[in-house]
C-alpha cells in the first residue's frame, strides 16, 4: 500500500464511520459516545482508532461503530491461513466494523465490516487484501426483510460482476456457521476475505460500493420493527438467541481472532457483544410459533435475492 492509497482507505474509512453513526442517533436520539485512542509505545501493535458507542436507547439497545488502523510486526496466524508465504511479515491494517443489537426483538442484530490489510514479507513483493461484507441475524423472521438486505447486497456488487454475489453470499452462509451447534448464525447477506483479484483500484471501489450499500439495506428494516409491540416471550427469545451470538463472535470470528493475536484493543475488538444475553439448556421452541420458523424457514440458507 503506498503513501498515496494509505490516506484515501483511512478518510474514506473515517468518513464512512461519520455517516453511519450520525444516521443511527437520527433514528434512535442518542449520541454515540466517542472513544478516540492510541497504542502506547513499547506495544507491539501500533496505531490509532476511534470506537463509538450508543448504550441504552430506546430503539438501539447497543450499538458499536468501530474505526482502526494499526501497525504491527508480524501477521498473526488467523491472517495467514490462506497466506502461508506472508507468515510473520509486517503488516498494515485499517477497517470499520460494527454491530448493532437493537432493543425490539423483532428488528434483527446486524453486522457490517469493511478493511485493508497490507503486508510486507522480506522477499518478494509487497502484498494488499480487501475484506467485509454484511449479514443480518434476526430472532423473528420476515421474508420482506430478508428480500429486500439481500436484494440491497448484490446490488452493491452486480458492477463489479454477475459472479460476485453468488460466491459472496455462499460464502457468508458458510462462515456464518455455529459448527458446534450445527446451525447458521442468520439470514446471512454477503462475507469476502483475501480479496485482491480486481488490483487496488477495483477492490477499493468494491469495498466503498458495500459499505455504501449498508443503510439502505439496513435502516428500511429497522424502521419497520422498532415499534412493533412485544411482550416477555419474545424478549426472552431475543435473549436467547443473543447467546448464539456471543458463542460465534467468540469461538469462531476470525476478526476476533485477528485483534486479540495481534494485541489489539480488547474494548475496540468486543464492542460486538450484546449488552444482555442468556442461555438455557436444551431449549426448544413450541412447533408451529414463530420462533419454530425462525429455524425451520430463515437459520436454512436460500436465495433470498
Amino acid at each position: 500500500m503506498t503513501s498515496v492509497q494509505n490516506p484515501l482507505v483511512r478518510d474514506w474509512l473515517l468518513a464512512l464511520q461519520g455517516r453511519i453513526t450520525g444516521a443511527c442517533t437520527a433514528i434512535d436520539g442518542t449520541p454515540f459516545l466517542t472513544d478516540a485512542w492510541s497504542k502506547p509505545p513499547g506495544e507491539p501493535l501500533q496505531g490509532d482508532g476511534i470506537t463509538m458507542i450508543l448504550e441504552g436507547g430506546p430503539v438501539l439497545e447497543r450499538a458499536g461503530v468501530g474505526f482502526s488502523h494499526v501497525r504491527g510486526p508480524r501477521l498473526p496466524p488467523s491472517a495467514t491461513q490462506h497466506r502461508p508465504e506472508l507468515s510473520g511479515a509486517p503488516f498494515e491494517a485499517m477497517g470499520v466494523s460494527l454491530v448493532f443489537h437493537p432493543r425490539n426483538p423483532y428488528a434483527p442484530t446486524v453486522h457490517m465490516n469493511v478493511r485493508m490489510i497490507a503486508a510486507t514479507p522480506a522477499s518478494g513483493a509487497p502484498a494488499f487484501w480487501f475484506g467485509g461484507g454484511m449479514d443480518l441475524t434476526p430472532s423473528y423472521g420476515f421474508d420482506e426483510d430478508a428480500i429486500h438486505f439481500h436484494a440491497t447486497c448484490k446490488g452493491a456488487l452486480e458492477p463489479f460482476g454477475a459472479d460476485k454475489y453468488p460466491r459472496f453470499k455462499s460464502w457468508c452462509d458458510e462462515y456464518f456457521h455455529l459448527k458446534h451447534r450445527g446451525e447458521q448464525r442468520g439470514i446471512g447477506g454477503i462475507f469476502f476475505d483475501d480479496f485482491s483479484e480486481l488490483g487496488f483500484d477495483g477492490g477499493f471501489a468494491m469495498l466503498q460500493s458495500v459499505g455504501d450499500a449498508f443503510l439502505d439495506a439496513y435502516l428500511p428494516i429497522l424502521q419497520r420493527r422498532k415499534d412493533m409491540p412485544y411482550g416477555e416471550r419474545e424478549r426472552s427469545f431475543q435473549l436467547y438467541r443473543r447467546g448464539r451470538y456471543v458463542e460465534f463472535n467468540l469461538v469462531w470470528d476470525r476478526g476476533t481472532h485477528f485483534g486479540l493475536q495481534s494485541g489489539g484493543r480488547t474494548e475496540s475488538i468486543l464492542l460486538s457483544m450484546p449488552p444482555l444475553c442468556s442461555w438455557s439448556y436444551r431449549s426448544a421452541p413450541e412447533a408451529g410459533s414463530p420462533e419454530a420458523a425462525l429455524y425451520e424457514r430463515y437459520l436454512q440458507p436460500r436465495d433470498w435475492a
